[in-house]
């Protein structure tokens, strides 16, 4: 597996590989922000949205690729902040397509947004997951701590009920 930026222009020729990420992901209960049912054009056109944060800088995009090159994982560090938090960035879209989960690239994503975060003088990584996810252990286990929990802060992506939300951050050293 190899992990690369992609910045807009690639990001736009990938774009339904990004989609399938994203759309297998909430179709197997991740809370992304998206409800089921959710078509596969709801999820190319949240990638879509992202491009001109890609072209302008304000966010950089990471992708895990298998041994054939296809995209199998996603992150993005946006820094899109306010004048007077351009020290951080917020962590968002760590996804990793359901068949190649349990290999360690959600780790090696969220690494690889670390070390670009450091390379531009970040200081400070927030993120949110909702709580009792599969992705709160790796949170944990790569030194984020955990700010708080906010209870029925969002659906479910199955609509169920409101879950509770872990709001992490990690000062980078």
């Amino acid at each position: 597996m190899t992990i690369s930026s992609l910045d807009a222009a690639a990001a736009e020729t990938e774009l339904d590989a990004l989609a399938d990420i994203l759309h297998d992901s909430v179709l197997h209960g991740a809370s992304v922000n998206f409800l089921q049912p959710f078509a596969m054009d709801q999820a190319r056109a949240f990638w879509q949205r992202q491009l001109p944060s890609l072209r302008d800088g304000s966010a950089v995009l990471f992708v895990a690729r298998d041994k054939a090159g296809n995209i199998v994982g996603t992150v993005m560090l946006g820094m899109d902040t306010p004048p007077n938090q351009k020290h951080r960035a917020d962590v968002k879209k760590l996804l990793v397509h359901s068949h190649a989960r349990r290999q360690g690239l959600g780790r090696r994503l969220m690494q690889t947004a670390e070390a670009e975060a450091r390379r531009r003088g970040l200081t400070l990584l927030t993120l949110d997951t909702e709580h009792g996810s599969a992705a709160e252990p790796l949170y944990h286990a790569l030194g984020y701590t955990l700010l708080g929990i906010l209870p029925g802060y969002a659906l479910a992506a199955d609509g169920a009920a409101l879950q509770p939300c872990a709001f992490f951050y990690k000062p980078l050293a």
